[in-house]
């Protein structure tokens, strides 16, 4: 038996046994990641959840990494534009089980949702006291056909939460208030105590590792079949140690730590694996940092960032107003042998060690978050740049605010304290706050070419800046709140003064310096070629500098009062003030009165119409929701006979290749449709924000500019060719023909196949196109799992097989035999056929369960759960 009957507070509950399974080496040995997923195995196991599986590999943790397992989160928590298509899933689920005479109020996510609208806010407006306001309004202006429809889930939907706009970000509210680190429910008649664990639809859900609950992003067709009771199926991981000793010294922040972390990690290679934190260092990071540190996880490519839980974790549960949580976790962690034990090290699968006295204050940039620089080398990486550009001259005069200005080549046009990683933190942004202040006292002022801008993941942060004081000298240097989201982080950083843009066509290179978590190109800013991820105390110091050309460390900010220089070195806040002035500024009674009605919203939420009813009122007129036909979808023939090849890919193609993203192009099958609709193309918005209008992603699916397809090879970006005529086309035109023609299609390409952030839309836009088959040398875990959860068959060439070596060309017709006997990890025939000459080959099924099977065969999760719901 591996759970028992104890007492606690007064009451008889279960709680997991660890001596009652067979471990090498004993539970102690293990990390504590794995202790926590052992412990939710063990569980779905000793109370019959459907699915579960994989308890026997925990027996000898190290033999068994990589084979296969069952976990069931307690909770999903989502934002806003991943989580549009999942309410509107469940909503034409609803419909579905209607039409089929069953009963609607079975349609509800069996575990607790909570979703976050974070993800739509963009800086329209800034540096103007009123700049948050308006882009609120232009925030719903922009998003009321959606911002409805999730009121009516929230109202609708049993066990969804709605946190409305203008609240905060999804992680720091996940991390101040949503998490439990420990939870309890009834299974049975029987009250269960058990560590709180979660995925998420952003892939920086992670940032919650910090508090040692157990979390990571995964695909919305995956967050939705978790949130419907469908096991989430992954491999037992490797868990690589990393050992801190030492604490930061003065002037270094979590920042700097986590950029050297993400440099160190990234080297080591940990895709695909768990990272642990442990050691004496440990203690040395408040909570603050160590979620700034499992922030960024995905950055350095672990699936999660975990630090244990020990009395800073629940000293923080407590500040937060979590005090019973804070007791239960304490007790049940305790109890079951969870509680971080700094002189205990468990057996990992490898250890790296950080002496956190070693950490440099780093930068990262231009482009990849792992690539670390030094406010002294990053002048010379720019220039590096430059000169790869072959960009000679120094400056553009460009007019702003009615007077011409030298812009010179790697000004900061952007320059902002943005969320994730950095807004959870109040050391960091208590030190950008006293920089500002000395600069303004040093009479330094920001060049009127920076964009600057304040977006706090939650309102607590505005709460401790204006009880420290500087926020006045913030705003000052234009630094005042814009927009409680995501913003600049996800590229919602809103347009640069039309002038600057039309410098940056004409050869001006710009930077951005933000405190978020990535900085791909053309993510921040289309017309932003540099961009460098800082701490909050950097941003400002950049943006006094205006340039990234100027090395911190040895050059002047400015001129300051009677035209004197002033140095980083002379404004630069001391540790020991920082924390002084975060004793005082930074209460307990802030985060208790932020969520006391953090559910309720502002009156323009209260007043928004819409949210009634069972079953939700689609307005076919819409072009923002519309009633998908997932739930039409048949399943998995006993044969796909002469397909054609839809699309005919070389290696590493992403899901931001398949997926629809970014700006919407007029002359695109996606903008004639909307144009058709009456949308003026300045009203278009993203692809990212219509991912609830299946007609619109459709249109976009495999539409990106830079894809390019064997097929035809002179003409990138969303074209392939019609067979067969030989016609080159948009290939959302060519599927709408094949299906006309009753033609099945599918996909054959390299290796790597949907690597890149696990976009649903990259598995519902291939299926909804036609595509039965997906034929690649090798699958992103992520995508491979969506594509299943979509009916769509992923099929591996064998090693040392694929297109070339079979003399494939992508104009044959392709037949797959015998899908009805399909086995997991089993195999299966395919043949070429053209022009009368036909190539067979064997093939490996990329399924890997018996219930993924089942997901073929009904077409996909949502019409095998919609009939069983039936």
């Amino acid at each position: 038996m591996s759970f028992r009957e104890c007492s606690f507070d007064g009451r008889s509950v279960f709680v997991f046994e660890p001596s009652s399974v067979d471990v090498k080496g004993g539970f102690s040995s293990l990390p504590y990641s794995i202790r926590v997923l052992l412990e939710n195995v063990a569980r779905a196991v000793f109370f019959s959840r459907p699915g579960a599986c994989g308890l026997e590999h925990f027996s000898d943790w190290h033999a068994n990494t990589g084979r296969e397992l069952s976990y069931f989160p307690s909770r999903v928590l989502m934002q806003d534009f991943t989580g549009v298509p999942a309410v509107v899933d469940l909503a034409a689920m609803r419909d579905a089980v209607a039409a089929a005479g069953g009963n609607v109020r079975r349609v509800n996510p069996g575990i607790p949702v909570d979703l976050v609208i974070d993800h739509s806010v963009q800086i329209d407006f800034w540096a103007a006291s009123d700049a948050l306001e308006k882009n609120v309004a232009k925030e719903y202006e922009r998003n009321t056909e959606r911002y409805k429809l999730l009121k009516w889930a929230g109202q609708s939907l049993d066990k969804f939460r709605t946190v409305p706009p203008n609240s905060g970000i999804c992680h720091q509210i996940n991390a101040e208030y949503l998490a439990q680190v420990v939870r309890e429910d009834v299974v049975d008649g029987r009250t269960v105590v058990f560590p709180d664990s979660l995925v998420g639809t952003d892939s920086h859900t992670t940032m919650i590792n910090g508090l040692g609950v157990m979390g990571w992003g995964v695909g919305g067709i995956e967050a939705e079949a978790v949130m419907l009771g469908e096991a989430y199926i992954m491999p037992l991981p490797e868990v690589i140690g990393v050992r801190l000793t030492g604490r930061l010294r003065d002037g270094v922040t979590a920042t700097d730590a986590v950029l050297t972390l993400t440099e160190l990690l990234r080297k080591k290679g940990v895709v695909g694996k768990f990272v642990e934190y442990f050691g004496p260092g440990v203690k040395a990071l408040s909570l603050p940092d160590r979620i700034t540190i499992a922030n960024m996880s995905p950055e350095y490519g672990a699936t999660m960032g975990f630090f244990p839980v020990d009395e800073v974790t629940t000293e923080f549960l407590r500040f937060t107003g979590r005090e019973k949580e804070a007791d239960r976790a304490e007790w049940y962690l305790k109890k079951t042998g969870m509680w971080f034990d700094p002189s205990c090290q468990p057996v990992y699968s490898d250890v790296l060690e950080l002496d956190l006295a070693t950490v440099e204050p780093s930068l990262a940039g231009p482009s990849r978050p792992q690539d670390r620089l030094t406010p002294s080398s990053l002048p010379r990486r720019i220039e590096k740049g430059l000169q790869e550009l072959a960009i000679k001259d120094d400056s553009r005069e460009v007019e702003l605010n009615g007077s011409p200005v030298r812009v010179p080549q790697g000004a900061v046009a952007i320059a902002s304290i943005t969320s994730c990683t950095n807004t959870s933190n109040p050391t960091v942004l208590l030190g950008a706050g006293l920089l500002a202040k000395k600069a303004v006292e040093h009479g330094l002022s920001v060049p009127v070419w920076v964009k600057t801008s304040l977006a706090p993941g939650s309102r607590v942060v505005t709460d401790y800046l204006e009880r420290a004081g500087v926020m006045p000298y913030l705003e000052k240097l234009g630094f005042g709140v814009v927009a409680y989201g995501c913003a600049t982080c996800i590229g919602n950083s809103g347009p640069l003064p039309a002038a600057m843009e039309k410098a940056a066509d004409q050869g001006l290179i710009l930077g951005s310096v933000g405190s978020g978590n990535r900085n791909f190109e053309a993510r921040i800013h289309q017309k932003v070629r540099f961009n460098i991820l800082a701490s909050p105390i950097y941003v400002v110091a950049y943006a006094l500098a205006g340039s990234l050309l100027k090395d911190l460390e040895k050059e002047p900010l400015g001129r300051g009062k009677d035209g004197k220089e002033i140095y980083l070195a002379d404004i630069l806040p001391s540790a020991e003030e920082i924390a002084e002035l975060e004793k005082q500024a930074v209460i307990s009674a802030d985060y208790k009165k932020t969520y006391a009605n953090i559910f309720a919203g502002d009156k323009r939420w209260q007043e928004l119409s819409g949210g009634e009813g069972l079953c939700y009122n689609w307005d076919e007129s819409s072009t923002y929701i519309q009633n998908p036909p997932f739930y039409k979808l048949k399943g998995l023939p006993a044969q796909i006979k002469d397909a054609r090849i839809l699309g005919f890919f070389y290696d590493s193609v992403t899901t931001d290749h398949i997926s629809p993203a970014g700006a919407i192009p007029p002359d695109y099958p996606a903008g004639k449709y909307l144009q058709e609709k009456g949308v003026k193309p300045a009203d278009f918005n993203s692809y990212g924000s219509r991912r609830g209008n299946h007609q619109v992603m459709m249109r976009g699916t495999f539409a990106n500019i830079r894809l390019k397809n064997r097929l035809t090879p002179d003409a990138p970006g969303g074209y392939t060719m019609l067979l067969p005529e030989g016609k080159q086309v948009f290939t959302y035109d060519a599927a709408m023909e094949y299906a006309k023609r009753g033609t099945d299609l599918v996909i054959i390409a390299g290796k790597e196949y949907g690597t890149g952030s696990s976009r649903d839309w990259a598995a519902k836009g291939t299926r909804l196109l036609g595509v039965r088959a997906v034929l690649a040398e090798s699958f992103e875990r992520i995508h491979r799992s969506n594509l299943v959860g979509m009916g769509v068959l992923p099929l591996c060439f064998k090693d040392g097989q694929n297109a070339d070596t079979l003399g494939l060309s992508g104009h044959e017709t392709i037949t797959i035999e015998d899908l009805d006997k399909l086995k997991p990890y089993g195999e299966c025939t395919v043949t070429a056929t053209l022009d009368g000459r036909t190539t067979s080959f064997t093939m490996d099924v990329m399924v890997f369960s018996g219930i993924e099977l089942e997901y073929l065969r009904a077409g996909g999760i949502l019409p095998y759960v919609a009939k069983k719901l039936s």
